[in-house]
């Protein structure tokens, strides 16, 4: 079947996948069939995820709510991305502050603690004056697959991937080190 032929009634009673042209598949799309197991799932994540920051009152809200927070704290940006694990890519949110860089994942993840399931949400907490560096980086094999490696004082590394806007995340980022470093001097 090629991209412009119907499925038949039989393909689609079986709950077949039809072709699709590359020209009706957004670069967006692309990137969230890579990291998410389906595109039902990556797209049921995203509005599952818009569902909770309108229901619990915006980003600023969830933030405070799911980290430790100063009252001088301001969140200064989200982004909706993935963390890479060694158990695959999580999907959550990358908040930036003006004291941390903080992930949570959008749901809990199972662990097996001693004979029982446990379930915990996936954070990860580095405090600015923390932060080494931020770094940009592609896929050899596939430039389009883009990265942003956050590198801690104590050289543990995080990459960070399926930014909406990768540029302006990075930018965001090195800013946030870059303004860091500076007030350090």
């Amino acid at each position: 079947m090629d991209g412009d032929e119907k499925p038949s009634e039989e393909d689609r009673s079986k709950g077949y996948f039809t072709s699709v042209r590359i020209t009706d598949v957004t670069p967006f799309c692309i990137k969230l069939v890579k990291t998410a197991p389906s595109f039902a799932d990556a797209a049921m994540g995203r509005l599952a995820q818009g569902t909770k920051v309108l229901a619990e009152g915006g980003y600023e809200k969830i933030f405070r709510q799911t980290f430790e927070t100063v009252p001088e704290e301001e969140l200064r940006n989200s982004y909706a991305c993935y963390l890479s694990t060694s158990a695959g890519p999580v999907m959550g949110i990358l908040y930036v502050s003006t004291a941390k860089l903080a992930f949570c994942s959008d749901n809990p993840l199972s662990y097996k603690s001693g004979s029982q399931m446990e379930w915990s949400y996936y954070k990860v907490v580095i405090p600015l004056h923390q932060l080494k560096a931020v770094n940009p980086s592609s896929s050899r094999n596939n430039p389009a697959e883009k990265y942003i490696q956050v590198i801690s004082v104590d050289n543990h590394e995080f990459w960070f991937m399926g930014f909406l806007n990768y540029n302006g995340a990075v930018e965001f980022l090195q800013g946030t080190l870059e303004t860091r470093n500076l007030e350090t001097v």
